[in-house]
C-alpha cells in the first residue's frame, strides 16, 4: 500500500489507514471525520466547504440522499449583492468552470470505504465489484476509500458499457464505451463522416487518429474502406476500440495501434476528431473535450502533410464552440491550417442535436445555440 496514496481517519480502535483512490488524481483529504445517518446535510456541506471529508459509516442510500441535498446547496441562486451575470461568453465559460471545480471539490468530500474485493460493507449498498474491476482491474485484496461521486460515476459507466450507445450512422448499432473513454453521445459529427464523399483511393486505406471507442473506424469500415489503422495512446481506449470493432464485425478491417497521433506511413485519408475546446482539463476524462494550448489540433495539422499520400485528404472534425466562447478565432484556426502547409478543399457543416443547445438556462447557452460542427477537408498545398 506504500506505493499508493493513502487516507487516514480516526476510528474506535485507533487511526485507520487505507489506499486512496481518485481517477482525477485528487489528493487524499487531510482532514477526515466519520459520518453516519445522524449527519445532517447542512453540517456535511459546511464541513465539505471547509475541506473536511466525511467517511460514511451509515446506510448507503442515505449517503446518496445526503449527497443530493449537498448538491442542491451548492447550486443555489446568487443572493442579492453578489456579482451579476457574466457580460461575455468567455467570462461565462471561466465562471462556469470555476463553479464546476468548486462543486466537484465539495461534493467529492463524501467518502465510502471499500473492502479488498471492492465490496461496500454498508447497509443497502449495491454490488459494485464488476464496475470497479472494469475501471481499476482485478482487486488486490487491500481496503481502500473513494468518493461517493466517483462510485456513482463507476456505476453509470458500467451501465453505459453494458447497454451501449446507439449510433445512427451505424444503422442504430451500439458502441460500448469503457470507463474513462469518451462516449459518442453527440453523434452529429459521425453523420458528417458517413455522408461526405470519400477520396477515390481511400477505399484502400485510412488512418483514424485518436480513435477512442473506435466509432469513426467503424463508420469508415461500413463505408467500405478495406484497411484502417486506428491510433490512441490511452490503454483503456485501445482495449475499448478493439472490443467494439470486433462486436461490430469489422475488427479484421481495423488495426488498432498505440501511438501519439500518427502511425508510421501514409494514407489517402486521415481522419481526426480532436478535443474541441482549447482549455485545461480538470480530470483525465476531460482530455476528450479540452485540448490545452490546442496541442492535439496543432499536432494533427502539423504532421498531416507527412502522412498523406499524394492527392489525399485529411478530415478534421471540429466544432466552432471555442470560437463562440472567445477561446479561439476562425482566423487563428485558418492560420494554423495555412502554417501547416495545408489548403481547405471543402467543408461540410451540421448543427448539434444535444439538449443543451436549446436550453436557455444553461450558463453557456449563447455559445451552444450558435455552435456548428464541421468536417474540414484538408489537402497538402501545391508547390
Amino acid at each position: 500500500m506504500t506505493d499508493f496514496p493513502t487516507l487516514s481517519w480516526p476510528d474506535t480502535d485507533g487511526p485507520r489507514t487505507v489506499r486512496w483512490r481518485s481517477e482525477a488524481g485528487v489528493p487524499a483529504p487531510k482532514r477526515v471525520v466519520v459520518a453516519d445517518d445522524r449527519t445532517t446535510a447542512d453540517a456535511a456541506y459546511r464541513l465539505a466547504c471547509e475541506g473536511t471529508a466525511l467517511l460514511w459509516r451509515g446506510d448507503y442510500q442515505n449517503a446518496r440522499q445526503l449527497l443530493q441535498a449537498m448538491a442542491r446547496r451548492a447550486e443555489r441562486k446568487p443572493r442579492k449583492g453578489e456579482p451579476k451575470a457574466p457580460a461575455t461568453p468567455l467570462e461565462a465559460f471561466h465562471l462556469h468552470r470555476q463553479a464546476q471545480a468548486q462543486r466537484a471539490r465539495t461534493l467529492g468530500m463524501v467518502l465510502l470505504p471499500l473492502e479488498g474485493d471492492y465490496s461496500i460493507a454498508l447497509r443497502r449498498a449495491p454490488d459494485v465489484k464488476l464496475a470497479c474491476e472494469e475501471a481499476w482491474g482485478a482487486p488486490d485484496g487491500a481496503p481502500s476509500a473513494v468518493s461517493l461521486r466517483e462510485v456513482l460515476g463507476l456505476i453509470g459507466a458500467h451501465e453505459w458499457r453494458r447497454k451501449g450507445v446507439p449510433i445512427p450512422a451505424l444503422g442504430g448499432a451500439h458502441v460500448h464505451p469503457y470507463y474513462g473513454v469518451f462516449s459518442p453521445v453527440r453523434g452529429e459529427y459521425l453523420d458528417l463522416i458517413a455522408r461526405v464523399p470519400l477520396p477515390a483511393a481511400a477505399v484502400e486505406k485510412a488512418f483514424d487518429i485518436g480513435t477512442g471507442t473506435g466509432v469513426i473506424s467503424a463508420v469508415l469500415a461500413q463505408r467500405g474502406v478495406k484497411h484502417i489503422v486506428a491510433t490512441d495512446q490511452d490503454t483503456r481506449a485501445l482495449a475499448c476500440a478493439r472490443e467494439n470493432l470486433d462486436m461490430l464485425g469489422v475488427g479484421k478491417q481495423v488495426e488498432v495501434m498505440e501511438a501519439d497521433l500518427f502511425p508510421p506511413g501514409r494514407a489517402p485519408l486521415v481522419v481526426c476528431n480532436p478535443p474541441w475546446v482549447p482549455a485545461r482539463p480538470a480530470s483525465p476524462i476531460e482530455y476528450a473535450v479540452f485540448d490545452p494550448d490546442s496541442r492535439m489540433l496543432r499536432g494533427f495539422l502539423g504532421g498531416l502533410k507527412d502522412h498523406l499520400e499524394p492527392g489525399g485528404e485529411g478530415w478534421l472534425i471540429l466544432s466552432d464552440f471555442a470560437e463562440h466562447l472567445g477561446l479561439r478565432t476562425r482566423d487563428e484556426l485558418l492560420d494554423m491550417i495555412g502554417q501547416a502547409g495545408l489548403d481547405v478543399a471543402g467543408r461540410e457543416d451540421i448543427r448539434p442535436r444535444h439538449p443543451k443547445a436549446s436550453d436557455p438556462n444553461d450558463p453557456l447557452h449563447r455559445a451552444r445555440a450558435a455552435e456548428i460542427t464541421s468536417l474540414w477537408r484538408l489537402k497538402v498545398r501545391s508547390a
